[in-house]
This record gives structure tokens, sequence and C-alpha cells, in this order.
């Protein structure tokens, strides 16, 4: 897919780490609206367990991009100081406390009071790690990268995927959710993600560095946005098409429509990696 797909491991890392963020929020959020039915809270811990499953994939596509285990502790040398080391600390932090609210919980082992505060941290944590992740990428010299729209893609992957992953699970869970509010939020995040897609992609035609334009860096940019945007649409399809009927989709249809999405938010991921372009210490105008 263009030149962007060679940083893959990135890719996955990305998308699918954004995706388990909205996924901790929504299920965290079913799980706490839950807290007069143990029942309940119980099934929707042990199908969190997934959450935990694609993070930790998430986790080896990034390793696999730095090479070796070893350099991926060496990325934290600079703690503070270095994006990377950011992301990657950032990252361990919501790992560690989200799975540590999981396992506890799913033992038995948290007072409610304090479960939910451990829940609480943990989704704060994934927001922060979500924005630690954008700020590895606002590097002057590479400016389409240097722009809003690599901070809100980012945000708007976590809106996008996230609350499809959270109905597949909190179905998965056979517990009550219509999730309406939850599809909505994901469907404005879809037309703000169209307006923003035309938006940047008028933008390129202006940067250009001494040898390079922007808008030749993919040539097939608008065939891969117009085939994203069609994956979008039917994700999210297959989980606001039965609300509208007044129906509880299915969990074969709600599964389906998150690895469309997730598939469209791929494409999406590798055009912004095949956006990369160096032009020194200054850009051209």
């Amino acid at each position: 897919m263009g030149s962007g797909w060679q940083e893959w491991p990135l890719v996955l890392f990305t998308v699918l780490g954004q995706s388990v963020v909205g996924g901790l929020i929504v299920t965290g959020l079913g799980w706490i609206a839950f807290d007069n039915n143990p029942a309940a809270q119980r099934r929707v811990v042990r199908s969190m367990f997934f959450l935990w499953v694609i993070m930790g994939l998430a986790f080896v596509a990034s390793v696999l991009h730095l090479g070796s285990p070893w350099r991926a502790l060496n990325s934290l040398n600079r703690l503070g100081q270095s994006a990377l080391s950011n992301e990657i600390a950032s990252g361990s932090l919501f790992f560690a406390i989200g799975g540590f609210w999981w396992l506890l919980s799913f033992l038995h082992k948290l007072p409610e009071a304090v479960a939910k505060f451990v829940l609480l941290l943990s989704m704060v944590a994934g927001l922060f790690f979500v924005w630690a992740m954008t700020r590895v990428y606002q590097i002057d010299t590479v400016p389409t990268w240097h722009t809003g729209y690599t901070t809100l893609s980012f945000f708007l992957t976590v809106a996008l995927t996230g609350p499809v992953l959270g109905a597949v699970l909190l179905r998965q869970a056979n517990v009550s959710f219509s999730g309406s509010r939850f599809a909505t939020l994901s469907i404005i995040a879809l037309l703000v993600v169209f307006v923003a897609s035309f938006a940047q992609a008028v933008s390129l035609a202006g940067i250009h560095s001494s040898v390079q334009q922007a808008t030749n860096l993919l040539p097939h940019y608008a065939q891969w946005q117009t085939a994203r945007m069609v994956l979008l649409v039917s994700g999210l399809g297959c989980w606001a098409c039965p609300l509208v009927r007044r129906k509880n989709p299915s969990l074969p249809a709600l599964l389906s429509g998150w690895v469309l999405v997730i598939l469209g938010e791929l494409i999406g991921r590798g055009l912004f990696y095949g956006l990369h372009m160096t032009v020194g210490m200054a850009v051209a105008s």
C-alpha cells in the first residue's frame, strides 16, 4: 500500500493500541454501570481479557519495529526528554494499570471503590498514552506530520474503533447494552474524518521541499482514502443499522464491523507513514 506499508509494525501498534484505549473506556463504563449486578460485572471482566490480548499484540509489533526487546528497554533511557521514551513509558504504564485492574478484578481481590478508582485511572492513562503517541510525530522537519491533523487522527481512531470493540466485548459478555450513544460518537468521528481527510489533502499542495512535493509522495492517495472511507462506513453500518431498526446487533455483525473499521484505519495509518517527508531545518512554502 504505497510507501507507508514498510512501517507495518508501527501501523499495527498505533491503531491497535488506540482501539484498546477506546475499548477499555466503553467496557469500563459498562462495568461501572452494572455496579448493582455483580454477575454482569464478572462477565464483563472476563470479556475484557481480549483487550489485553490485543494490547499485547500491539506491543509485540512495536518491538518488531525496534528490532529486539533490548532496544525497547534502551529507548527508555531519555524518559521525560524523548517523545519516543515517553510513548513507550506511557504505553507500559497504561498496560500495567489496566492489566493490574483486570487481574485483581478477575480474582475478586479489589474492593469495589478501589476497583472503580483504578479503572478510571487506567482510562486516563490510556488517553495520555494516545497523546504521547502524537508527540512522537510532531517533528518540525517533517511538515506532513507536524500538524494538528496528526493529533486529531490519532484520537479519531480511538473514537472510531474503540466503541465498536467495546460493543463487541459487551455483547460477548451477554449484558444489556444498546450502545446508541457510543455509536453516535463513532458516526460523528466518521464525519470529522471525512472533513479532516479532505482538508489535509488540500493542505498537501502547499507543502514541498526543494526537491519534492508532498502531493507526489503517494500517487494513489485519493484511491486509498476512498477505500478507507468505504470500509469505515461499512464497519460502522454493521453496528448502527440494527440500532436504527431498534434491534440489538448480533455478535458476528459487531465483530465484522470492528474488523472493517480496523482495516480502514490501518489503511489510513499506512497513508500517514507514507507521507513522511523531511525538509531540513525549515519548511518551504
